[in-house]
């Protein structure tokens, strides 16, 4: 067995009995072929429940400080990240994005699920903010489908994203809307008029996903001011 398998057979039926996620659409990730999950981002475990209610194994970007702890805790991370289909990437610095983005477009031309965040990092308020264009170009170089997706309640099962989760805490859904086909916009992927209204229909589809409110400004700089 996979330690993907295996993560999921453990910690799957304990995540439906302590938080009962209600799981809608899931359906509408494709059985094959590359595909961009693209979501809103609300806590620190949003990470780890996306790969539990899928049933292919979904790749994604982490910061490599959570595969390089040398504690109990940090190997045990390491573990469940890494097996779970996080790739560690050094996100810090000036070729940070250019490196996630080049691992996003080797996973999906490999014919993998790849997710991502648009907004770039977690909501410092609950709120759905500006998507950064690194999501159109992933789509509009490698043609792959975008499926937007929903996480709603982790933000109250594990408030500002630090500690445990709180047992308790509320129910969570995870929503996964139809596929958004930019087969349209080949060749474009570097037209920024382009990317920005791709990201932008992508961030749409979210806000209809996640009944957030949205914020027209980058998460970075609400979280600096």
């Amino acid at each position: 067995m996979s330690r993907f398998r295996l993560i999921k057979a453990v910690l799957g039926p304990l995540l439906r009995v302590l938080f009962r996620p209600k799981i809608e659409g899931a359906d509408r990730i494709p059985d094959s072929g590359p595909v961009i999950l693209a979501g809103n981002h609300l806590t620190f475990i949003d990470s780890m429940i996306l790969p539990l209610v899928t049933t292919r194994q979904v790749f994604f970007i982490g910061k490599d400080e959570y595969v390089t702890g040398k504690s109990l805790k940090g190997r045990l991370m390491a573990w469940f990240f890494t097996g779970a289909g996080m790739i560690p990437v050094d996100r810090d610095g000036g070729r940070g994005g250019v490196a996630a983005l080049m691992t996003g477009r080797r996973i999906l031309e490999e014919g993998n699920p790849f997710a991502i965040y648009p907004e770039g990092t977690r909501s410092p308020d609950g709120r759905l903010y500006r998507g950064r264009t690194g999501i159109a170009r992933l789509a509009l170089m490698t043609g792959a489908p975008v499926v937007p997706f929903a996480m709603i309640g982790t933000d109250k099962v594990q408030p500002d994203g630090k500690g445990l989760p709180r047992i308790g805490g509320g129910r969570i859904s995870i929503r996964f809307g139809a596929p958004l086909d930019f087969s349209r916009y080949e060749g474009m992927d570097r037209d920024r008029y382009v990317l920005r209204a791709v990201t932008d229909e992508v961030m749409s589809e979210v806000m209809e996903l996640s009944g957030q409110e949205y914020v027209d400004v980058y998460a970075t700089k609400a979280k600096a001011a």
